[in-house]
């Protein structure tokens, strides 16, 4: 079970998967996403590559703490397409994902049930096919100082091995550092204690 400030997601787009039944055939597409303007050239792409299918059907989860979600039937009956689709994502556990699932009609209905199972099993098959990690949901802080302050600053970002994003060392310095959420607000005092040095959040 992830940490509170962990999340699984997938890194790379998953190979293509192939489900089949009663003629009608299934192409299943697991994708990275973090906006959802990386939605349309994915879904245009497929759309092109599979001109000749009856229907497109998606889920998406996107966000950590805040989840902005989806699930399009692309014309199939009400939730028997993109419901199935984004139930996979919810058990995998996943967000920052988008999972696309193209159907070929066989010439033979499926029936609802039939529609749920397929788009289900391909979702899945997608999400078998991908590689899943677990990332840490960060902070990232803003530290504002003098120059004769570095040396402060450096000692405290290498003892907790701080990431540094950023930084601008001239006569007034900026370094950007990023921090695990649990770790957040211990390292927010811990710079904002310190004398003539300057610490803000740049996730609010």
């Amino acid at each position: 079970m992830p940490e509170d400030d962990t999340y699984n997601t997938i890194v790379k787009p998953s190979e293509e998967v192939l489900f089949k039944d009663k003629n009608s055939k299934f192409y299943g597409y697991a994708f990275h996403v973090e906006h959802e303007d990386d939605l349309v050239p994915l879904l245009e792409g497929l759309k092109n590559q599979h001109h000749r299918a009856r229907h497109w059907c998606y889920a998406y989860q996107i966000g950590t703490e805040t989840i902005r979600f989806r699930a399009n039937d692309d014309g199939e009956p009400n939730n028997s397409a993109g419901q199935p689709i984004y139930g996979q994502i919810q058990s995998f556990k996943l967000t920052n994902i988008l999972i696309v699932v193209v159907r070929y009609f066989g010439g033979v209905k499926l029936g609802i049930g039939g529609l749920i199972n397929a788009y289900k099993t391909t979702a899945q098959m997608a999400l078998e096919a991908s590689k899943i990690i677990q990332k840490t949901i960060n902070k990232e802080f803003l530290i504002t100082f003098d120059y004769k302050n570095m040396n402060t600053v450096m000692r405290v970002i290498k003892e907790k091995q701080l990431k540094i994003v950023n930084q601008k060392l001239e006569l007034s310095c900026e370094i950007q550092i990023l921090v695990r959420k649990k770790d957040a607000q211990t390292i927010f005092d811990l710079f904002n204690e310190l004398y003539e040095i300057k610490i803000e959040s740049l996730n609010d």
